[in-house]
Order: C-alpha cells, then sequence, then structure tokens
C-alpha cells in the first residue's frame, strides 16, 4: 500500500509537468496562429516564427525540472 505522502509528492510532480504543458499549448495556439498569418504576408520569416514557436517549450522544460526536484525531495 502506497503512503499519503509519497501520493501527494507524485500529485504535485504531475501538476507541475501539466501546468507547464497547458500554458505551453495555450501560449502556442496564438502564435502558431500569428505566425503562420505572417509567413503569409512576408517571405522569409519561417526562422522568426520557428523560434517564437520554440520560447514556450521552456515552461515544459522548467515543469519537468520541478517535477524532478519535487521527486527528489520526498
Amino acid at each position: 500500500m502506497v503512503e499519503l505522502g509519497t501520493g501527494l509528492v507524485a500529485l504535485g510532480a504531475a501538476i507541475a509537468v501539466g501546468a507547464g504543458a497547458i500554458g505551453t499549448a495555450m501560449a502556442q495556439q496564438s502564435i502558431g496562429a500569428a505566425g503562420m498569418g505572417l509567413m503569409a504576408e512576408k517571405d522569409g520569416k519561417e526562422g522568426n516564427v520557428l523560434l517564437f514557436l520554440a520560447i514556450p517549450e521552456t515552461l515544459v522544460i522548467l515543469g519537468f525540472v520541478v517535477a524532478y526536484l519535487i521527486l527528489q525531495v520526498k
């Protein structure tokens, strides 16, 4: 049987990763739509759009780091 404290630690780690993923998805939906509009209007902006789409991914990486730290402290 799993102790309550262990389950709560796992839940906290899951929330850290899940919240980062949801935040990234919300940011990327508007960035992607605006980026497609920019690329339709002007040529040569693919690199900028790709960079702007990659920046929110740091939220997911941060979520993984926080989850790892939470799991190590238990």
